[in-house]
């Protein structure tokens, strides 16, 4: 939607709201309504997308009409014509598995009494039972549709025992969609598979990226969609990657959810990498009931054999599933209308057993609590959730962070979101397992990942606040069912029940599709680019007829023949799909060509410096398109910044309700201004962010902790990107600024003239000062300083303290020699560079407290002209003790006063060493002429 009038700020005011509605006038019905806002910012800017579900039934009439009309003046209206007359609508959903009534499977099934030992029961249950044989006996690929609770992750593991015994020289690659889904497995699997059966597992996420080694020796990695997307890039240059003999792929059915196109691509990958090596890669997939599971098993090469949906309703802890409507238009009034139904929900389902409440947000994770507890004490019980003494809960409460926490467990109510810290988040979910608290509320994330099950699950409200779109939107069924899915204890209950708490407009909605889920949809069509890209630079794409052959590897091919209208298809005949998939991979070819990421010719495409580089560094391909218009020679700071700041990885950083005052009292504290104006913007938001974390000032809410570790944790492959940039386009003196920048982000710290001594916690202001006037001013001079020296600028005491500070911090020497290359060499001259740490240290673990990752030291080695600010070559090494390396010196390279080897730190603020290579030229030139 785009609106079609000038904004004018007297008759506007802050926002115009719209009523959207489906009609059907053939049966005179309307189908939705939805009151939407439109704001100043948000009319100037990209059209606005709605999305809903309608229902279509046969005969189908004619066509619906979408009209919007104005919530403020008369006669404001505009409506769009649907046309259904050659709607092709999907075929039927697969039928359901039917749960066959087999005598539950005793786990000596097994034969093996190292894996008998890793269950604590007896039989596997009747979903395990029906699977066993093909999933322990066989190599078939398996699907398996069954819903939350049903031991899934067991049936994984017979999976993985049968590679364990027929291929163990092969490995496991876990995907999990989620971080939290990948730590429980970490967690699970360390304690039984890792210390049982001796086996080695890695992690790959956003927080752990394993070396090399740990990935060629380890039989079970687990990982992230995209760290594996990253790494399978390059498969014919990795050998750990076409060594995977099973992929076990938890959550499939999350294909249609935001991150789906990644998963979509890491699957048709690994089996083109199978078809290429010849070597057979075992796929299981595991997911809830699906409603065309067919297409999804037909992707992932499952036979008939293999193929498991069971109904929602077979899950071993029946669920009793109760939805309630409500009424009222605003979000929040209507979230207050429901703590009371919750209250009462709690009474009439489970006075006694565990509860878990499921809500939208933080804030509504505090409010929910506030409110059960204010209920509890009107029926004169305020305790009545406690389950331990007041002297047990005072000492636990004792050690709790968080205030609100504080407060609502001393009444046997938990919170859990991300905002709190490991020790209180640990701390509550240790007191809602052991049954010491009867209530936990959180936001529902608690939902993936940690498994916590309670005898009854409230969802309380279906909605929440998207920060990009700025309005509510509703959780993916997906999501809902995973709630659900929480609700029902099996080795304590006979069955779980579940209260779900809804707009009524939708309560019919979720009576239908709780039951009858969605068909899983592919959503790569709109994420395209990126993948392209990636297999352009890795070479599987070099033509048309590739990126088209490449298609009908994924699961977006297979859906675009069953529900041809979903993706815009006009028909399923060959000449029609054909010219379809010729259209999209031109656009798409078209659109990375105006990025500057590839080039189009008669023969083919080939990858450009900014598209190797968007898939070196995972980036988005509107990220170094942005780089390559607005990097350039001199850049500031303040404008790296900037730059760094607008990188569409930041598109997705939420800006919450109200937090554009936050920002507004940040932007007062930090020195670089930014627009007033788009304080609500995301990318404005992650500039304050940098800054504050730069200026070290105090965030104004817990939720900006989190925020700020997810902008830190994008930042360094986007400054490594901008750096590469800068470096091949010769710019010396923005490459420096942008190494700078990353010191900064490592350290926390503003790079000015003694910030390499603020990276010691020990020195004060008053002994820095000491230092300066000493004339030590940075960490170099430091380390180069006698223990004798020390003591007489400092005194004893603080010496030895500062001594100790200093053993954390490298000590570089480096050594040049000048050697002339072959003739007709292209390069005449190579530099042989010697480098040795003379401090000698345990690991090369880099010290930088304020960053919230753990971090090896590494180092930048450039060549360039600091008097023109020219970039000749650059070279990134990593060392412990000591390194020889070489580099060469280009025929543009003039020998003059300027010509510098640079080594710099990738993590020490201002840690630099540069040696002149016109002196070194001199005596190289001397040495040949008067030759001894």
């Amino acid at each position: 939607m785009t609106p079609d009038f000038t904004w004018k700020d007297r008759f506007h005011g802050v926002a115009q709201r719209w009523w959207i509605l489906v009609e059907d006038s053939e049966n005179d019905h309307i189908y939705h309504s939805e009151l939407f806002a439109f704001t100043k910012r948000t009319a100037k800017g990209e059209p606005q997308k709605l999305t809903f579900t309608v229902p279509i039934f046969e005969p189908h009439p004619p066509q619906y009409y979408i009209r919007a009309v104005s919530d403020s003046w008369l006669q404001a209206e505009s409506f769009y014509t649907i046309s259904l007359n050659n709607l092709a609508l999907p075929e039927a959903g697969t039928s359901h598995t039917e749960l066959l009534d087999l005598k539950p499977l005793p786990i000596t099934s097994l034969g093996n009494k190292t894996y008998e030992s890793l269950y604590n029961f007896s039989h596997f249950n009747p979903i395990q039972t029906q699977a066993f044989h093909v999933l322990y006996h066989t190599d078939n690929n398996v699907l398996l549709g069954a819903p939350t609770g049903s031991g899934k992750t067991i049936s994984a593991e017979l999976a993985m025992f049968r590679l364990f015994n027929t291929q163990p020289d092969m490995k496991v690659i876990y995907i999990a969609p989620l971080k939290a889904l990948v730590r429980e497995r970490m967690n699970d699997w360390r304690k039984r598979l890792v210390t049982r059966l001796g086996k080695e597992m890695v992690e790959m996420t956003g927080d752990y990226t394993p070396d090399m080694m740990a990935l060629l020796s380890a039989d079970i990695i687990i990982s992230t969609p995209e760290k594996w997307d990253g790494i399978s890039r390059n498969w014919h240059t990795r050998s750990y990657v076409k060594k995977v003999g099973l992929m076990i792929l938890d959550e499939i059915h999350l294909l249609g959810a935001d991150r789906g196109p990644i998963l979509e691509v890491i699957v048709s990958r690994m089996r083109y990498i199978s078809s290429q090596t010849e070597r057979s890669v075992r796929f299981v997939g595991l997911s809830t009931a699906l409603a065309n599971a067919g297409d999804l098993a037909d992707w992932l090469g499952v036979g008939e054999t293999g193929l498991y949906n069971f109904k929602p309703s077979v899950r071993p802890v029946p669920l009793e599933v109760h939805i309630q409507g409500y009424p009222g238009k605003f979000y929040c009034p209507r979230m207050n209308s429901m703590n009371k139904p919750a209250y009462a929900a709690i009474a009439t389902h489970s006075p006694t057993k565990p509860v878990l409440i499921f809500v939208s947000s933080r804030r509504q994770t505090r409010l929910t609590a506030l409110e059960l507890i204010q209920y509890a004490a009107s029926d004169e019980q305020p305790r009545k959730f406690l389950n331990m003494s007041e002297e047990d809960i005072q000492m636990m409460v004792y050690q709790i962070t968080d205030q609100n926490l504080r407060h609502t467990l001393q009444f046997g109510i938990g919170l859990h979101h991300a905002g709190l810290n490991d020790k209180d988040r640990s701390a509550v979910e240790e007191l809602f397992g052991n049954n010491k608290i009867q209530v936990l509320v959180s936001t529902s994330t608690l939902a993936w990942g940690v498994n916590l099950p309670a005898h009854l699950v409230i969802i309380k409200g279906t909605e929440y606040f998207d920060g990009k779109t700025k309005r509510y939107v509703d959780f993916p069924i997906t999501d809902i069912l995973q709630m659900m899915g929480r609700a029902g204890r099996p080795q304590y209950d006979q069955h779980g029940k579940a209260v779900i708490l809804v707009h009524e407009p939708k309560k019919s909605f979720y009576k239908k599709f709780l039951y009858e889920p969605f068909p899983v949809e592919s959503s790569l069509r709109e994420h395209l680019h990126d993948h392209f890209n990636a297999e352009i630079v890795s070479g599987t794409i070099c033509h048309k007829a590739d990126a088209i052959h490449y298609l009908t590897w994924t699961y977006f091919y297979r859906r675009l023949m069953f529900n041809p209208a979903y993706y815009g298809l006009e028909g399923t005949d060959p000449g029609i799909l054909s010219s379809y998939l010729s259209r999209l991979v031109q656009s798409t070819f078209e659109d990375l060509e105006d990025s500057g990421c590839i080039e189009m010719n008669d023969d083919g495409v080939e990858s450009m410096m900014l598209g190797s580089i968007a898939s070196q560094y995972y980036l988005s391909y509107l990220t170094v398109s942005m780089f390559g218009s607005n990097l350039g020679p001199n850049l500031s700071l303040e404008v790296l910044l900037h730059v760094l700041s607008a990188a569409s990885e930041y598109d997705e950083l939420p800006v919450r309700h109200n937090e554009e005052n936050h920002n507004a009292i940040l932007a007062q504290s930090v020195p670089y201004k930014v627009d007033k104006d788009r304080l609500d913007d995301p990318h404005v938001k992650t500039n304050l962010l940098f800054q504050a974390h730069f200026s070290q000032v105090e965030m104004p809410v817990s939720d900006y902790v989190t925020d700020l570790k997810s902008v830190l944790d994008q930042s360094i492959r986007i400054l490594q990107a901008m750096i590469d940039i800068c470096a091949n386009s010769g710019w010396l003196s923005s490459t420096l600024i942008c190494m700078n920048l990353m010191q900064m982000v490592m350290q926390g710290l503003w790079f000015d003239k003694n910030a390499s001594l603020k990276m010691l916690p020990c020195l004060s202001e008053d002994v820095i000062s000491k230092l300066v006037k000493g004339g030590i001013e940075n960490l170099q001079q430091l380390l180069d300083l006698s223990k004798t020296r020390l003591h007489n600028l400092l005194g004893s005491s603080p010496a030895s303290t500062l001594y100790q500070e200093l053993l954390r911090f490298p000590r570089i020497q480096m050594k040049l020699r000048l050697q002339r290359n072959k003739e007709g060499n292209v390069n005449p001259y190579s530099l042989n560079i010697r480098l040795e740490n003379v401090q000698k240290r345990k690991s090369s673990r880099a010290f930088t407290p304020r960053f919230p990752k753990v971090k090896e030291e590494a180092w930048w080695l450039i060549l360039g002209d600091s008097m023109s600010s020219e970039l000749f070559a650059l070279k990134r090494i990593s060392f412990k003790d000591h390194l020889v390396t070489h580099m060469n010196l280009p025929s543009t390279a003039a020998i003059t006063q300027g010509l510098k080897l640079f080594l710099v730190s990738d993590c020490y603020l201002g840690y630099e060493v540069e040696h002149s290579l016109e002196e070194l030229f001199r005596t190289n030139h001397e040495q040949r002429n008067n030759p001894r």
